[in-house]
């Protein structure tokens, strides 16, 4: 979707001594098609040591060569070990630093402010090692700089500490600025000549553009302490420390158990992994192993039923057949198998990107170890994998390239020098890095309790234990890093369970401004922007950000109660609406339209007739309540009214449910034209799926070629397949909620709830600002049989204040709890809901529009037997139909009711108007609910998903036809 950005050739490199050829230096465009790139106009880098550690800053300067301003989109990788801890913006020529926030307000913060064409930028984490600079706008011919800090540890070589600059990225620029502190560094690889000189209590210089290649490369070195060394740093009254303690010790062999289980994640991202390195360690690995049973599970949308081989003296044809013979498809859930007591260990071969189901790894056997083969590196989640394996004794062995594969399998075969276990004198809080050294090295943080600590660890060594003491003190060597490390390595521990850990994850990264699942950095341009969404922002602009706040405070806008008023005073109406009698008859035609009776659609009548009949209808109601009225005064009111409401309730459902099972719903089959749907839908059942694999590199990348394979898949009774064709949206852009919905409504319409509960409970965790987000989940609960969460989820659309472009979606949503109150046994608890919204409204007909484009105008339009169109324009109907709230600023929903249809068919369309997307989506993917016998027992759904390409675009969706 976007070209890398700069900082990715920065960053993929910085561990690694072969070359890296990158692709020019592009911040992608996000908006409309831009005639030119973006493209970078100057660069320059700071770096800080601090031992083993290295913080660096990379300060960008994009231009805009459009005659449009644009929103940028950066996505980039970062290596294991690599963490993004600071970012900035120029704000009026001056760099305003991030502050942290929750990611679901930081996105709802930046859209919001978007919309109002001011200047938000967003960092934020989207899964794995991946991230996305998202920033707004790039000025037509302008420029926005931007500059992104993230720390590391160096590697270590036999010279010192190296630390790899790449930096093919600035080929096209005439020079690039170069400044070290913390250390003195000497210059290595095959940049060419550069002279570094002592500045400031630093170094600095100039990289030139003579002096960019393709293959060239600049490290930079540092000497190595050969004893334990620690850090010390104040952060908001508390004193943290890291340290670097030495640990070479002698890997000793370990037993291998008899029985291996074998986890073999074949989801579409599988295909990016070096399969021939992974075989090159499984070799190694069962040489060793020599006799061995093993148990193969594949993990892609579902885990896979095991497959057991057997190895003999080394010798696993077989088994590496099978492996190489994989197919990689669909989105990747850890779990849904159970761990076998008899299987000794587990190896787990995968990139950690878990992005479907319900996500959790299974709790393994007491005593199983579990090791996971990473070849992936920047593209994998290794914060989670670590974390995962550490937590049951194993380790992430990882590698690059297939010359490094032997040492990866030497890794697997042997217990590494590694830290059993630590404690604190004087210190709390503990962390490490990783049970296992890097580079040498065991890294340690936490927090110091007094002036003066020691540090015990006992740590694995030559097939023994032992014990290493480290003195801290907190005069000691002042560094930059030891809080920011503390909670990084604090938060990659959290990490074994993200779900479990998600507020534990969010208050750290928020604390520190560290980049995680859970937290994301901002910078906005205006205080009262921090004011209005709440969050705090840099220390300089606090007294004008706290004296604003007081203010607001004293001018507090509309209270809870009033807003349930004012939801409460809605619903009247729809109910008065509903209990109203509308006329069946044909509607009166104008007067110079009377004549002979032509057949065909009855014309629409005249507004003054319409109502003129309406105002009969409604007096002949009104005479009707009058005479109810008498007669309720001869007993007790309020018991013979709830008798008689509860009756009229009853038989009310009942009789709308009797007619439901005579309605009827018959759907436009939704058709692509394009040549691959052409080509499997001509293809006899039992090929579709190898035409799909075949064609699949031709749209790797394309949502409408998954949607449509699915659709296909499934009309040729193919079900199983057809779902992890479908789960692939899951994989395509991270963290995209507008492919999650999508992936949401089809999941629904294949009725699979259950798959569709994770998916919707995601978006919601990502868009929590949106009612959408809470309905969409409400509604999947409800289908899987979870009629309480259904009930509580729907309840917060209507309870909360949302922003003014969902007006309408709260009476919806009351009507759907309504309705699942109403048809619920047991019954549900609904004592937290306001009693005023509690009174379920059954109709005949009903129909719901919702789409995934935000910022975007759809309508629906039903056309019923006397040829009357429903529509925006037109939202009651002579014989009593209602459409809901016009939404024009996004993802619906439209909601069409009829309590009483007359005989006849009922035409649903759906209909593209416009859109003021900042964003390119392509297609919109619209859902349409159509339902007979809603809110009774007998209430029968179909549901559908198609595409709107653009304005004026129309479709139409499918009829009703009541006998």
């Amino acid at each position: 979707m976007c070209a890398m950005l700069a900082l990715a050739a920065f960053a993929a490199g910085a561990q690694t001594r072969a070359p890296v050829r990158v692709a020019p230096p592009l911040m992608s465009t996000m908006g409309a098609t831009a005639e030119k790139p973006i493209g970078l106009r100057s660069a320059r880098i700071a770096v800080h040591v601090d031992g083993g550690m290295a913080r660096t800053s990379v300060d960008l300067v994009f231009h805009n060569p459009n005659d449009r301003r644009l929103e940028g989109e950066l996505q980039f990788p970062l290596l294991p070990g690599q963490q993004i801890t600071g970012f900035a913006l120029d704000i009026d020529g001056v760099m305003r630093p991030a502050v942290p926030v929750p990611k679901d307000k930081g996105r709802e913060t930046f859209e919001a402010i978007e919309r109002k064409r001011v200047d938000p930028a967003l960092l934020e984490q989207t899964a794995g090692n991946q991230f996305r600079l998202r920033v707004y706008p790039v000025p037509a011919q302008g420029e926005r700089r931007v500059q992104l800090v993230f720390s590391e540890p160096m590697q270590r070589g036999t010279d010192g500490w190296r630390l790899r600059l790449p930096l093919q990225f600035a080929a096209g620029l005439a020079a690039v600025d170069l400044r070290v502190t913390g250390g003195e560094p000497r210059i290595d690889g095959t940049f060419g000549p550069v002279v570094l000189r002592r500045k400031g209590g630093g170094f600095e210089g100039q990289l030139q553009r003579n002096q960019f290649r393709a293959d060239s490369e600049l490290a930079l070195q540092f000497a190595v302490a050969t004893e334990a060394r620690s850090y010390t740093q104040a952060f908001e009254g508390e004193h943290y420390f890291f340290a670097e303690v030495p640990l070479q010790g002698t890997p000793a062999p370990r037993a291998l158990p008899k029985v291996i289980g074998l986890l073999w994640d074949s989801s579409a991202s599988g295909r990016k992994r070096d399969h021939a390195g992974e075989l090159a360690v499984l070799e190694r690995y069962f040489q060793a192993a020599a006799d061995v049973e093993v148990r193969l599970i594949r993990l892609r949308d579902r885990a896979e039923p095991v497959e057991r081989f057997v190895v003999h003296g080394g010798q696993w044809a077989d088994l590496r057949r099978s492996l190489q013979a994989t197919v990689y498809d669909g989105a990747t859930d850890p779990g849904g198998w159970t761990p076998q007591a008899d299987v000794g260990e587990y190896l787990l071969v995968s990139d950690g990107l878990f992005n479907y189901g319900q996500r959790h790894f299974p709790e393994l056997k007491p005593g199983q170890r579990l090791y996971a083969l990473n070849s992936v590196g920047a593209a994998s989640d290794d914060a989670r994998l670590s974390a995962l394996v550490e937590a049951h004794e194993g380790r992430v062995i990882a590698w690059k390239g297939a010359a490094d594969a032997a040492r990866a399998a030497a890794d697997l075969l042997q217990d590494a020098p590694h830290l059993v276990a630590m404690e604190g004198l004087g210190a709390t809080d503990l962390v490490s890095a990783s049970r296992y050294p890097q580079d040498g090295l065991l890294r340690i943080a936490g927090r110091l309790s007094e002036p003066s600590a020691t540090i015990g660890l006992q740590v694995f060594d030559n097939g023994r234990t032992r014990r290493i003491d480290v003195p801290v003190a907190s005069r000691g060597e002042e560094g930059t890093l030891a809080a920011h490390l503390w909670a990084e390595y604090s938060i990659r521990a959290l990490q074994s369970d993200r779900a479990a850990n998600r507020t534990a994850i969010g208050r750290i990264g928020q604390r520190f401004g560290i980049v995680t699942p859970e937290t994301s950095l901002i910078v906005l341009e205006a205080i009262e922007d921090y004011v209005e969404h709440d969050i705090v922002p840099p220390a300089e602009y606090r007294a004008q950000f706290d004296a604003l706040k007081a203010q607001r405070r004293a001018q507090e806008g509309v209270s809870q109660q009033t807003h349930l008023d004012e939801i409460a005073e809605q619903y009247t109406q729809r109910i008065e609406w509903w209990s109203r009698k509308w006329p069946k008859n044909n509607p009166p035609k104008p007067e110079q339209d009377r004549g002979p009776a032509t057949g065909g659609a009855a014309p629409i009548p005249a507004p003054a007739a319409m109502m003129a009949d309406a105002e009969r209808v409604r007096s002949e109601e009104q005479a009707a309540q009058r005479a109810s009225a008498d007669e309720a005064t001869l007993d007790r009111i309020e018991v013979t009214g709830a008798r008689m409401e509860a009756a009229a309730a009853a038989a009310e459902e009942a009789r709308v449910g009797a007619e439901a099972q005579t309605n009827t719903i018959a759907l436009q089959p939704w058709e692509p034209d394009s040549p691959y749907a052409r080509r499997l839908r001509q293809a006899a059942p039992e090929q579709v799926y190898a035409q799909y694999l075949d064609e699949r590199d031709s749209y790797a990348d394309s949502p409408a070629f998954y949607l449509d394979v699915a659709d296909i898949l499934f009309q040729k009774k193919q079900p199983e397949l057809a779902l992890r064709v479908l789960s692939n949206l899951a994989e395509l852009d991270l963290e995209n909620r507008h492919l999650l919905r999508v992936l949401g409504y089809r999941l629904m319409q294949a009725d699979q709830p259950s798959l569709a509960v994770p998916v919707l409970e995601r978006v919601l965790l990502i868009s929590e600002e949106e009612p959408q987000s809470f309905r969409d989940l409400g509604l999947a609960y409800a289908a899987d049989r979870r009629q309480q969460q259904a009930i509580d989820a729907l309840y917060e659309v209507v309870r909360r204040q949302w922003d003014g472009r969902f007006g309408g979606v709260a009476q919806i949503a009351l009507a759907e709890l309504n309705a699942i109150v109403a048809n619920a046994k047991p019954a549900l608890d609904t004592g937290r809901i306001d009693p005023r919204l509690l009174k379920n409204l059954p109709v005949g007909l009903r129909t719901v529009l919702s789409w995934d484009s935000d910022n975007s105008d759809m309508d629906l339009w039903v056309t019923d037997p006397n040829g009357e169109k429903c529509y925006y324009s037109n939202r009651s109907t002579y014989q009593g139909g209602r459409l809901s709230e016009d939404f024009t600023g996004g993802y619906g929903p439209e909601e069409f009711v009829l309590r009483d249809p007359k005989p006849g068919k009922y035409k649903v369309q759906a209909h593209y108007f416009g859109d003021r997307q900042q964003v390119v989506t392509g297609a919109t993917t619209l859902s349409l609910w159509l339902s007979t016998g809603f809110g009774t027992p007998r209430q029968k759904d179909q549901r559908i998903t198609l595409r709107l390409e653009g304005r004026s675009d129309s479709v139409l969706v499918g009829e009703f036809e009541v006998k």
